[in-house]
């Protein structure tokens, strides 16, 4: 399939993307279509790796973004991974151009435990 163009693009977390597929998948299942490859793999992608409700992942990005040396981006990728170790996380920072301090990292290990 080509892609002619693209009409919009927001960011989307893991768990609503898993609720958006599962919406598809009981439309497509109610009117007896058949579900492609890709749908059920997705799917099934989606599930397995999804840790956390999407009001959970919602509210964490909301917390996360209230940090000091916090971007949407690293936000959304700390929601949708759910890091559990401080080396986890660094990874998740690699690229950025600052170090966070054990007690940053501990801060955001914090709010992803209490969104687990």
């Amino acid at each position: 399939m080509k892609v002619k163009r693209i009409v919009s693009e927001e960011r989307m977390l893991l768990p609503e993307l898993r609720d958006t597929l599962l919406a598809v998948e009981a439309t497509r299942l109610g009117s007896g279509e058949e579900m492609s490859y890709e749908l059920r793999k997705s799917i099934e992608h989606a599930n397995h790796l999804s840790k956390t409700s999407s009001d959970k992942a919602r509210d964490l990005v909301g917390e996360l973004m209230q940090l000091e040396k916090m971007k949407e981006e690293i936000a959304y990728r700390i929601a949708n991974l759910m890091p559990r170790t401080r080396d986890e996380l660094r990874a998740i920072y690699a690229k950025e151009r600052f170090n966070l301090t054990a007690e940053e990292l501990d801060r955001i290990l914090e709010l992803v435990v209490t969104h687990f």
